[in-house]
Formats: structure tokens, C-alpha cells, sequence
């Protein structure tokens, strides 16, 4: 039994100083000193040994399978070291060569319009005020003098999330948040998403965007809403731009009014941009209605105001002569990168 002890000894550091990677060194571990390795196997036997003979061949077995273990722990700290500089040399990076170009991304054109329009107003004294887009049907109707009964609520095709909560059509309920919270004078913008149950094609969405406008002070009139359109219809067309405004009806507004922009692809002749008659609406815009002033606990018989409201994407169209709405939404990056 101590002849095989020592052969074990001998066999197994002869076969840890073949292997070459550290796997085939755990096998031989496990293949000498495992459960049914073969130093176990020995020891196995011990029972058949007499009294004398016991810790004398015990104590050779525990000196082998110590003096085997330390050897396979070097062994495999020598085969780790080897292997991992055998990767480093295998992966050595060059660092001479060019990296690769990361593309740079492009800015939306709706938030390029937004942007330019936003800095118009905030330079003729604006501030921009922001509110929910899930909104209580009371700020979206009833405080805009549009009550349950209103037939302008049929036309709206409203996104309703229960009786009073919906998802606003409009961001005129910023301006009644806002004439709620602040006492004239108020000078604001309200950019932001709306909703409306439209079916998609070419110049239709059920989401777009508005930019919402509104002045209360005292002695506002139509002739400062007219001057402050005019003036901001030619900083973002140009200084010949040319603008004219049409009677119409709002709930919220008395008088009402709708402006349109001589068309800028054929300068007043008509076309089938315009449709042959020269001109392209822009906006929908008026004085505010006395009742929803005095909702808001603001005296009309002391203040007035004008409000008006912008549809970003068909400033966006006008701007870079884009024909389909659906383009603004579908991602599309060879349609993005043009801006």
C-alpha cells in the first residue's frame, strides 16, 4: 500500500506537469483527489491493515494529499498567468488606428419651429407657461364658455378617460390655469401636445401640437392682437409677409377672428399650395370673451385681453415645405436628417 501511495504521488505530478490549461488540471484533481479519485480508492483499503500499520500508512496518505494539492494550486496558478497573457497579446489593441465615427443626431423640425417661435414671443416680452395634458373637462369646455350643452363639444371628437377627466384638445386650459394662479398683467404662451379623435392621413392626427397664446392688461384691444400677429407672422416669414384677418366664431373669444398668410409659393396668385386662392390660413385668434375672464375672477369691465391659437405643425409644413403630416411621427431618418 505505501508502494502505490508513492506511485500515485509520482503519476499524478508527472501528468499536472503535462496539462496545459488550468481545466485539464481540475480534472486531475478530481480524477486523484476526488471522491472516486484514486488516493480515496486507497484509503478505501485501510480497514485490512492491522493496528501498527494504520497511522503510519494514514499519515503518508494525508503528506501525499497535501503535497498534491499544493502542487496542483501552483500548477494552475502558472497555466492562469500563461493563458492570460497568451489573451492580452492575442487582444493588444492598436491604438494608431481611427475610431469609429459616432453619427451625430439631428434636432426634430417641429422643435426647431417651436424654438424659433418661442424666442419671437419671449422677445416681445412672453413667458412660456406649461400645464397638464390629462386635463379636467372643466378647463378644456366649461371654463372656455363652452358648457356640457355646447354644440362645439360635438365637433371637438374628445378622448374621454371618464365624465370630467379627458385628454385636453387644446391648450387654451393652460390660459385658465394660468389667469386661476396670476393677476393681470399676463403675457403668455402655452406650447404642448393635444388630442383630438382624427383619423391619420396627410394633414390629420390625433396628436399635433398648439401653441396657445394670451394677453390680459388693461386697455388691450383687436389693434394689439393684430400688431403682435403681424409682427410675429413677419419675423418668422419675413419682412414681406403679408397678412389679413377674416370674421369667424369661438366660443371664447368676441370678436373672433381667423388670420391667413399670403401664400409664399406663388405670392397672391393662387395656387395648388393654396388651392387657388392666395392666401393660406395660420391661426385662429380673438379678444377674450368677457364671461371667461370673470370666470377666472378677473373684471372684464376693467381688463381685456386677446388670445390665439397656433397649430405648430402647419407652421413646420409652411417652413420646410413639407406635404404630408404623417411625416412628423413616422421617424423615418432619411426624412429627419434633411434638418
Amino acid at each position: 500500500m505505501k508502494t502505490e501511495l508513492q506511485n500515485i504521488k509520482v503519476r499524478a505530478a508527472e501528468a499536472l506537469m503535462a496539462a496545459g490549461t488550468t481545466a485539464e488540471a481540475e480534472q486531475l484533481r478530481v480524477a486523484y483527489l476526488g471522491k472516486k479519485g484514486e488516493l480515496t480508492a486507497i484509503l478505501k483499503q485501510m480497514g485490512g491493515l492491522s493496528a501498527e500499520e494504520r497511522p503510519v500508512i494514514g499519515q503518508l496518505a494525508n503528506d501525499i494529499r497535501e503535497s498534491l494539492e499544493e502542487l496542483i494550486q501552483e500548477r494552475k496558478a502558472v497555466l492562469g498567468r500563461a493563458a492570460m497573457s497568451a489573451r492580452l497579446e492575442k487582444e493588444v489593441l492598436d491604438v494608431t488606428m481611427p475610431g469609429k465615427k459616432r453619427t451625430a443626431g439631428k434636432r426634430h423640425p417641429l422643435n426647431l419651429v417651436l424654438d424659433e417661435v418661442e424666442e419671437i414671443f419671449l422677445g416681445m416680452g412672453f413667458e412660456v407657461a406649461e400645464g397638464p395634458e390629462v386635463e379636467l373637462d372643466y378647463y378644456v369646455f366649461e371654463a372656455l364658455n363652452m358648457p356640457k350643452t355646447h354644440p362645439a363639444r360635438d365637433t371637438q371628437d374628445t378622448f374621454y378617460i371618464s365624465e370630467e377627466v379627458v385628454l385636453r384638445t387644446q391648450t387654451s386650459s393652460v390660459q385658465i390655469r394660468t389667469m386661476e394662479k396670476k393677476k393681470p398683467p399676463i403675457r403668455i404662451i402655452s406650447p404642448g401636445r393635444v388630442y383630438r379623435s382624427d383619423e391619420v392621413d396627410a394633414t390629420h392626427s390625433p396628436l399635433f401640437h398648439q401653441i396657445e397664446g394670451l394677453v390680459v392688461d388693461k386697455g388691450v384691444t383687436m389693434a394689439d392682437l393684430k400688431g403682435t400677429l403681424a409682427t410675429f407672422t413677419r419675423m418668422l416669414y419675413g419682412p414681406d409677409a403679408r397678412v389679413r384677418f377674416r370674421p369667424h366664431h369661438f366660443p371664447y373669444t368676441e370678436p373672433s377672428a381667423e388670420m391667413d398668410t399670403m401664400c409664399y409659393a406663388c405670392q397672391g396668385e393662387g395656387c395648388r399650395l393654396c388651392k387657388g386662392e392666395g392666401w393660406i390660413e395660420l391661426l385662429g385668434c380673438g379678444m377674450v370673451h368677457p364671461e371667461v375672464l370673470r370666470r377666472c375672477n378677473i373684471d372684464p369691465d376693467v381688463y381685456s385681453g386677446f388670445a390665439f391659437g397656433i397649430g405648430l405643425e402647419r407652421i413646420a409644413m409652411r417652413r420646410y415645405g413639407i406635404d404630408d403630416l404623417r411625416l412628423f411621427f413616422e421617424n423615418d431618418l432619411r426624412f429627419l436628417r434633411q434638418f
